[in-house]
């Protein structure tokens, strides 16, 4: 018996709107980009401003990865929860620095259970025998810390300040793909616009000596809600570097 055709789902009104005059094969700057996404952010939430790049590597490739930190000028427009593995002297630092949850053993045993309340891992290099038991449950998250992007550290202080105030981490997925949230709708256009240009100059700055031909292929921005706006790959990268 023939099955019945799949209805497609009806495009809201609201998804109308946003998406109207958006032409997605058009190359735009980034100025006029922002000024597109933030004009279509009409969500009941502060929406967050999403950055995607198509990068010209191979992940499975050991010469080929791509992975860092950002510092985002402006902030994310949240407060990211840490948790970070310390003992002694070392777990007090942490927790005077503002660390939400300080732990040996039993931040193992929690985070090994399947229960991750945080949004950045830390930990001192003493503890990361321990912490690389978490592996299977770390690795897939992208979250299991690494001292290529200041989360294995003596320096606790600095590290929490940092992710409070704004770093976000990035690594290539296997389909040669950069994503982060660089900010919130409601701020100001020069507040996105510095958040970009840091996170570009921050990915084409990490390119792999294994990168041939050209790095950065494809960049688009967008809100939670709204529709991904192609910029200029080319005019986008050496703008973040002017």
């Amino acid at each position: 018996m023939a099955q019945a055709p799949v209805k497609a789902a009806k495009t809201t009104k609201r998804k109308a709107k946003s998406h109207a005059g958006i032409d997605t094969r058009k190359l735009h700057t980034l100025d006029e980009a922002v000024k597109m996404i933030k004009s279509r952010a009409s969500a009941k939430f502060d929406e967050t401003v999403e950055i995607s790049m198509n990068l010209g590597v191979d992940p499975k490739y050991p010469d080929q990865q791509v992975r860092g930190v950002c510092s985002l000028p402006n902030g994310t427009g949240r407060t990211a929860r840490v948790a970070v593995f310390a003992k002694g002297a070392k777990a007090e630092e942490a927790k005077a620095a503002g660390a939400d949850i300080v732990g040996e053993q039993d931040l193992f045993e929690t985070i090994n259970s399947g229960k991750i309340d945080f949004d950045r891992l830390i930990a001192t290099p003493d503890m990361m025998a321990l912490v690389g038991r978490l592996g299977k449950v770390l690795g897939p998250r992208g979250m299991m810390p690494n001292p290529k992007v200041g989360t294995v550290t003596m320096d606790l202080k600095k590290a929490i300040a940092d992710a409070k105030g704004g770093a976000v981490e990035f690594r290539v997925e296997k389909a040669g793909i950069v994503h982060a949230g660089v900010g919130k709708a409601s701020f100001t256009e020069e507040q996105i616009l510095q958040n970009v240009r840091a996170f570009v100059d921050a990915v084409a700055k990490a390119k792999p000596t294994g990168a041939k031909g050209t790095f950065v292929k494809k960049v688009a921005i967008s809100t939670t809600m709204g529709p991904g706006v192609r910029l200029d790959p080319a005019a986008t990268v050496s703008g973040s570097q002017a």
